[in-house]
């Protein structure tokens, strides 16, 4: 049995519905019983309700799952609760997270999950299936690779989930990985220019994404930076909030901006999700200078994530799993992300 917790959240909606396109019948299931069971009954399916911070309903909820595929965040505050309801129910783990806090974390969970026969797959979504078949991708070419540079141009807009995520880490350092080590890093701390397909030199500023922990786990490649292709004015603020980082983690600054992204919009609509894209490009070089680049182009952000989200839980469905603490590439292979409808990679 397949159990989406989250399935309420505009990108569970979106998954649930791309699970269902697939044949698969999942159980649903979130903390509130009332939004739950009308969207499980609206298409016949089976629910469950549990608050994340009790673990005897959580443990309720998980009883009898193959794979559970944990929707809600911030799964900073999500990821431990359900990761030990997993290890406790022996259910295999996966999520949509992009933080690089919670990779380290179910990271520091491999024995345990494996003494559990449980696989622990964080980041089957956007982030980061696209960029870590890339990385592993690129690292195949380039065997002796010692530095490895990813980076993404997002076409499509922000549901409230990816906002709140964002608004918990303000006045947060960024993040590196330097000589196998995740250092932090001043917030906007490099920017390059890069082509990602269409001809035209973008700025693109480094972030600290869910790659810096992933593709070193997938690669071995021991320096890792990640850019996203960005506005001046939002480069302008990150480098501004090197110096507003107390004022940022306040509580009421956090709690106003999260208000805000509550009174918005769910996220992107259809026809935004339908226009957009996500496009990724990759680099590795070598210490003698030998070098390999990539790119991929794929759906908007969210409807990736649906796509290789459910992809990938139905292979675990089906039994193709691996104990332990994984990443996309290290169980399903560097061309996983080829699997995906209408994804194309092109060596540079």
């Amino acid at each position: 049995m397949l159990l989406i917790y989250g399935s309420t959240g505009y990108t569970g909606r979106l998954i649930v519905a791309e699970a269902l396109a697939r044949g698969l019948r999942p159980t649903l299931a979130g903390r509130n019983a009332d939004a739950v069971r009308a969207q499980a009954e609206s298409m016949g399916l089976d629910w469950r309700a549990a608050t994340i911070d009790d673990p005897a309903a959580l443990d309720s909820a998980v009883a009898g799952a193959k794979v559970v595929l944990h929707c809600a965040g911030p799964f900073a505050n999500t990821w431990r609760a359900m990761s030990d309801a997993c290890v406790r129910q022996r259910a295999h783990y996966l999520d949509i997270t992009g933080e690089v806090a919670v990779f380290e974390g179910l990271f520091g969970r491999d024995a345990e999950a494996r003494a559990a026969g449980i696989m622990l797959l964080p980041g089957v979504g956007f982030d980061v299936v696209p960029s870590d078949c890339l990385a592993a991708h690129l690292a195949r070419r380039l065997p002796n690779a010692e530095r490895l540079a990813l980076a993404f141009r997002a076409l499509g807009g922000a549901s409230r989930g990816t906002l709140a995520t964002m608004v918990a880490g303000l006045g947060s350092p960024g993040a590196v990985r330097r000589d196998g080590t995740i250092v932090p890093v001043p917030q906007a701390w490099r920017t390059r220019r890069i082509d990602f397909g269409d001809g035209q030199l973008r700025d693109a500023t480094t972030i600290p994404w869910g790659d810096v922990s992933t593709a070193f786990h997938s690669t071995g490649i021991p320096n890792v930076e990640v850019y996203v292709s960005m506005r001046p004015a939002l480069r302008r603020a990150m480098i501004a909030s090197r110096w507003l980082g107390p004022v940022l983690r306040s509580g009421v600054v956090r709690g106003t901006l999260a208000a805000r992204v509550h009174r918005g919009p769910p996220g992107p609509s259809a026809a935004d999700r339908e226009r957009g894209a996500s496009l990724l490009w990759g680099e590795a070089v070598a210490a003698n200078g030998e070098r390999a680049e990539a790119r991929l182009r794929a759906a908007n952000g969210y409807v990736l994530t649906a796509q290789t989200a459910v992809h990938l839980a139905a292979k675990s469905l089906r039994g193709e799993t691996r104990a332990g603490f994984q990443t996309p590439s290290r169980v399903y292979g560097a061309d996983a992300i080829l699997e995906i409808p209408g994804v194309a990679r092109t060596d540079v």
